[in-house]
């Protein structure tokens, strides 16, 4: 299993029982990169320990803020926004590059339609 696989597994298990996400944001917003086909993502972690390391490791977020999102808003209204927006999900973004998988926001509902 690759090192984003198992952090992708790690964001499926994790997030029903934190009952919430974590993102990073400044002054400008949250963040979106694009990637080079041209996709861009927003990225989103399972625990507020791993968007910190994130935000620690990677100049590029330096100075931002750890955000802590309600996994049913999440759900009800972050997921929907950046699909009719034409974001991606990114998941548990790691290293000193920040990378991880990208997964469309349909994917990810997918993955916790059990919750309640």
């Amino acid at each position: 299993m690759s090192l984003s696989a198992a952090h992708s597994a790690a964001f499926r298990r994790e997030v029903p029982r934190e009952g919430r996400v974590w993102s990073i944001r400044d002054a400008a917003g949250h963040p979106a990169p694009q990637d080079a086909t041209g996709s861009r993502a927003m990225p989103f972690w399972s625990k507020r320990s791993r968007a910190e390391r994130v935000v620690g490791a990677v100049a590029a977020y330096r100075g931002f803020d750890v955000v802590e999102i309600p996994v049913r808003d999440w759900l009800d209204s972050w997921l929907p926004g950046l699909r009719s927006d034409g974001l991606l999900v990114g998941v548990n973004w790691a290293g000193p590059r920040a990378t991880g998988f990208d997964v469309a926001p349909d994917q990810v509902t997918g993955w916790f339609a059990d919750l309640p």
